[in-house]
């Protein structure tokens, strides 16, 4: 069947959007690269021990000294809040207040019972307690959210000084929180990560001081 020239023109551009679309949904999607990590930053305002004691009980208070940090440590694009804090007795106060205690340094020694690891008293006084807290952040309000993604208290880490910076795995790269030991570990340096479950102590060696 023949169509008039003016029925010809219509129905030529319909055929050529068809095959312009089948073409343009054959098309390998290119794959974009991920956004480059934020370095990590001071909370402004600075964390208080009121807001210590509303995540995570009256049995834990802000150490004076080491930095507070905010970066993206489980790798959601969403801010995460790292602080040091003194904890008397961080298992009681684990189900009243939803979080979850993990002892990295000695689950990578063998102990991975932290009922019984919460337990081991540091032989120096001042360091007793002493413990990392993480809160993992969710949504607009990220760390500061009424109900966080996850809240960790991880004990018995051998820190002297920490801070938080890039770390390359065999798969992707991510924010790692860097120590400086002491006790022990004296002049070894480590770094805690979350590996996508829990956070994990790895070894580095030791400074060259």
């Amino acid at each position: 069947m023949s169509y008039p020239r003016f029925f010809r023109l219509p129905i030529l551009a319909g055929t050529l959007l068809v095959a312009a679309g089948v073409s343009t949904q054959a098309a390998p999607s290119k794959k974009l690269p991920p956004p480059p990590l934020a370095p990590a930053h001071s909370p402004s305002p600075a964390v208080t021990d009121d807001f210590i004691h509303k995540e995570f009980g009256e049995n834990c208070s802000l150490l004076a000294g080491p930095p507070q940090f905010v970066a993206d440590l489980d790798d959601d694009g969403v801010d995460d809040l790292i602080v040091v804090a003194r904890c008397k007795n961080p298992m009681a106060d684990r189900d009243e207040y939803s979080f979850q205690v993990t002892d990295p340094y000695d689950s990578s020694l063998g102990f991975g019972n932290v009922k019984v690891t919460s337990t081991f008293a540091s032989d120096e006084p001042e360091r007793r307690g002493i413990s990392l807290l993480i809160i993992h952040g969710t949504g607009p309000e990220a760390w500061r959210a009424a109900v966080p993604k996850a809240k960790f208290l991880l004990i018995n880490l051998p820190f002297k000084t920490l801070t938080v910076k890039k770390l390359a795995l065999k798969k992707q790269t991510l924010l790692g929180i860097y120590m400086e030991e002491q006790g022990e570990g004296e002049n070894t340096s480590s770094v805690i990560f979350w590996d996508g479950k829990k956070y994990r102590y790895q070894m580095l060696g030791s400074t060259m001081e």
